[in-house]
């Protein structure tokens, strides 16, 4: 029988969550300013792109939870904007071809990464030194309960 959990940690652990929730919503309004005009979805498919470089269209629709035609039509408009490209066939599966970011899909999703990490860093060139090295000390924590 697992030990209850002190009351302490829980409201802790909802604080957090809500601050995070608040500091996840601005990072990515300013990707929303994205001169390229790309939606949510399409910036965040960039993104597992350039994270699974090679991935298959139908896997790409299993790891978004989204439904095959629906992910090849958000693939043809990613094409089209000259954004991705597919990678030559694979041998053992001619029907089977990679997704890459092309030079253009990568200078846009480093320009919407610059941005949200420059907004980031302005916030926090703000705070007093004490509570910049109060965050440094956190991240060691929040390390180690994202692991």
């Amino acid at each position: 029988m697992e030990k209850p959990v002190p009351q302490e940690a829980i409201a802790l652990a909802d604080e957090l969550r809500n601050v995070l929730h608040h500091v996840f919503r601005r990072i990515r309004q300013e990707g929303d300013s994205d001169p390229s005009g790309l939606s949510l979805q399409h910036r965040m498919l960039l993104s597992t792109i350039s994270q699974t470089p090679g991935i298959g269209v139908a896997e790409l629709a299993r790891m978004e939870k989204l439904r095959g035609p629906t992910m090849s039509g958000h693939i043809k408009s990613l094409e089209a904007a000259g954004l991705i490209r597919r990678d030559t066939p694979d041998p053992e599966d001619r029907r089977r071809s990679g997704l890459l970011l092309s030079e253009h899909g990568a200078a846009v999703l480093e320009d919407i990464r610059n941005r949200r990490r420059d907004w980031l860093a302005r916030k926090l060139a703000q705070l007093p030194p004490e509570g910049a090295q109060a965050l440094r000390n956190a991240l060691i924590y929040l390390n180690e309960i994202g692991e």
